[in-house]
């Protein structure tokens, strides 16, 4: 099977596979190589594939999983890929760390530029 794991601004993973596991949100299910085709939303979590008989695991965000064929595709719009859970654990806890440092930075800008529109929004009012 070939899967192909899409990022808004990427193509994180396009190899061939031999075995899927994903999670929906009724639960994990394994797509083989001859598994009928479908379609399913994935839940944030753990997905992992087997290739060359090694497994590799991604800890991904919601997404959407099309298996058509010889093609399994996923959208998603984070994913950590590792050979090791314990190393996708510690890197993810980075990636969230930063995620959270900008989002404040983000936060803090926001509000700067709602404040600024409210006082001249009332400059507007006292000149009107």
């Amino acid at each position: 099977m070939r899967l192909k794991v899409v990022l808004p601004m990427k193509i994180f993973i396009d190899m061939e596979v031999n075995k899927v596991i994903a999670e929906a949100g009724n639960g994990h299910f394994c797509i083989l190589p001859k598994h009928i085709d479908f379609v399913a939303a994935l839940v944030p979590g753990i997905f992992s594939f087997e290739a060359d008989g090694e497994e590799e695991f991604l800890a991904i965000d919601e997404g959407i999983l099309v298996k058509c064929g010889p093609d399994v595709r996923v959208s998603t719009r984070r994913a950590v890929r590792s050979k090791d859970l314990g190393t996708l654990k510690q890197t993810l806890e980075e990636e969230f760390r930063i995620l959270d440092e900008s989002e404040k930075k983000t936060r803090t800008i926001l509000a700067k530029l709602e404040l600024d529109f409210a006082r001249r929004f009332l400059k507007l009012r006292e000149y009107g």
